[in-house]
């Protein structure tokens, strides 16, 4: 676990804005990326929400191998072994259940499970996890939430994701247990529909200027 611990680390740190993807089209797979990839956002969360998730994630890791292409919204064994297969080089859950945190353990691929309190966090502690997803942030009390459990949870980590935008951006990296954010503010869906590339671009930049 400490390796897979280190490569979250390492994914996380090189990640800082995660893009959350979900793909409503085939022919947007590679301009998306790209356009992202542009924008310095270079680290994918490729969401298994629509038919071609996993087709994303197989092509990207084919034609973008500069890119690290992970797989989010991942619900069950079925899904993670899928995920795997694909290609993915990481593994994002918006939950946690015993089922998949004993999976994630026993595959080689990193996973950043997911969590919306206390209880989730221990359960994935008890086998070894220390770095989470906090799903969906807002909602589950924003940095205030990461403050509180900063407290009993001494070690742990978060990717923040669900409400993260630009005005509150700033505010969640600054907490010291939050390793990056996941977000979907730079793919705004009417930009994709329309093949406004370059908007999905600047907003890309944008956000990791804030950040500077």
């Amino acid at each position: 676990m400490a390796g897979k611990i280190a490569q979250i680390d390492s994914i996380c740190a090189r990640a800082r804005i995660m893009p959350v993807i979900t793909i409503a089209r085939e022919e947007d797979i590679l301009p998306l990326a790209d356009a992202l990839a542009a924008g310095g956002l270079t680290v994918l969360e490729v969401t298994l929400r629509s038919q071609y998730g996993l087709t994303a994630i197989r092509l990207l890791r084919e034609l973008r191998p500069e890119l690290c292409v992970g797989a989010g919204t991942v619900l069950d064994r079925q899904m993670l072994a899928a995920a795997i297969e694909a290609g993915a080089q990481f593994i994002v859950t918006p939950g946690s259940t015993a089922e998949l945190l004993q999976a994630g353990l026993e595959c080689d691929v990193p996973m950043l499970p997911g969590t919306s309190s206390a209880s989730d966090i221990m359960l994935g502690y008890g086998l070894g996890y220390r770095r989470f997803k906090l799903f969906p942030a807002e909602v589950c009390g924003g940095t205030a939430a990461l403050k509180a459990l900063g407290g009993p949870f001494n070690g742990v980590r978060f990717c923040p994701t669900g409400g993260v935008s630009p005005e509150n951006l700033q505010r969640y990296m600054s907490q010291s247990n939050v390793m990056c954010v996941g977000g979907s503010w730079m793919l705004d869906s009417q930009w994709i529909k329309n093949g406004d590339w370059a908007r999905i671009q600047q907003a890309s930049a944008e956000a990791l200027q804030l950040l500077a």
